[in-house]
């Protein structure tokens, strides 16, 4: 175990909204270090996602996350030799990222051509509250709910 935690890293807000749930998006959209390519597929998505809803882009997308983020997960904890999976409240900042990763993942998996409008589309489709993302924060909340007997078994 380590001895102290490690310094928390703040990032720099983006440069067009000013905020800083946009940077940590585009941190994990970002391929091989190419954060400029990543931020205007981002800036494009919403610009698409705009035309498509005739809302602003930015709150369609907070939407979109806000209806991805999963309130609890299932962890495996080993008790006598059987493994259970315990269900667990997820901290906010782990909410926040689980969110992002399974928006980003399912536009990546999408049949569009660009991934300016797999991205576009999957934002839209969460937004309503559709789509592969959805499903995912609803198969994870199905599945804590069927473990519910087992959590007492939280660390």
């Amino acid at each position: 175990m380590r001895k102290s935690k490690p310094k928390k890293r703040y990032i720099l807000p983006d440069p067009k909204f000013r905020d800083v749930q946009v940077t940590k998006f585009v941190n994990n959209l970002m391929l091989q270090g190419k954060k400029s390519i990543a931020f205007t597929i981002f800036y494009d998505a919403l610009d698409v996602v705009e035309k498509k809803t005739s809302e602003s882009g930015l709150e369609t997308w907070k939407k979109a996350l806000n209806n991805v983020t999963p309130s609890v997960e299932v962890k495996s904890r080993r008790v006598g030799g059987a493994t259970f999976q315990v269900p667990t409240e997820v901290r906010p900042e782990r909410k926040q990222a689980l969110g992002m990763k399974w928006l980003i993942n399912y536009a990546r998996k999408r049949g569009e051509k660009t991934m300016v409008d797999r991205l576009a589309g999957e934002i839209v489709a969460a937004a309503k509250g559709e789509g592969a993302a959805v499903k995912k924060k609803d198969d994870t909340h199905r599945m804590a709910d069927a473990n519910k007997a087992f959590s007492h078994f939280r660390f």
